[in-house]
C-alpha cells in the first residue's frame, strides 16, 4: 500500500451509538482506550470520535446523523471488534471492575492466544487477546 507510513493501521472499525458519550466513558474508563479526539455537534451529539488502544484506533459517533454513512448504518446491528492487548488478565480485571458485561473470562486458546470477550451497553462485542494477526513469531 503506498502512502501509508509503516506501523500506521490501515483498518479502523467504526461504531455508532445511541449514547456515544456513555460509550466513550466505557471504552476509556472500563476498557483502557485513550480518547484522541471528540467532535460534538450543536446539539451535543458526537459527530466523530477517535479512541486508541496500542497502535490501533476505533472511530465512533452518535446514531441519527444525516450523512451518507449515518443513513447506511441506521439499521445496522451490533459490531464485533478484536483488540490486541499485552496483559489479558489485567485488562479483564479493569473491565470487570468497571462493570462491563463479560461474555467469556480470560481463556487460553488452542492456537496460542489468551483472550476474553465483553459486551458494551449497546450490544457491541469487544474481544481482547494476545493473538496479533499477521505478526511475525
Amino acid at each position: 500500500m503506498t502512502g501509508v507510513a509503516k506501523g500506521v493501521p490501515t483498518i479502523y472499525p467504526t461504531v455508532l451509538y445511541d449514547d456515544a458519550k456513555a460509550a466513550i466513558r466505557t471504552l476509556t474508563e472500563g476498557l483502557g482506550f485513550t480518547e484522541e479526539a471528540v467532535y460534538e455537534g450543536e446539539t451535543g451529539s458526537v459527530l466523530h470520535a477517535e479512541l486508541s488502544c496500542g497502535n490501533g484506533r476505533v472511530m465512533l459517533g452518535s446514531k441519527g446523523g444525516d450523512g451518507v454513512f449515518a443513513r447506511a448504518m441506521a439499521g445496522a446491528g451490533p459490531a464485533g471488534v478484536y483488540v490486541v492487548v499485552g496483559d489479558v488478565d489485567e485488562h479483564f480485571a479493569r473491565a470487570r471492575d468497571f462493570g462491563v458485561e463479560i461474555l467469556r473470562e480470560p481463556t487460553d486458546q488452542d492456537y496460542g492466544s489468551r483472550d476474553y470477550m465483553a459486551r458494551d451497553a449497546e450490544g457491541n462485542v469487544w474481544s481482547f487477546g494476545t493473538y496479533a494477526p499477521g505478526s511475525a513469531g
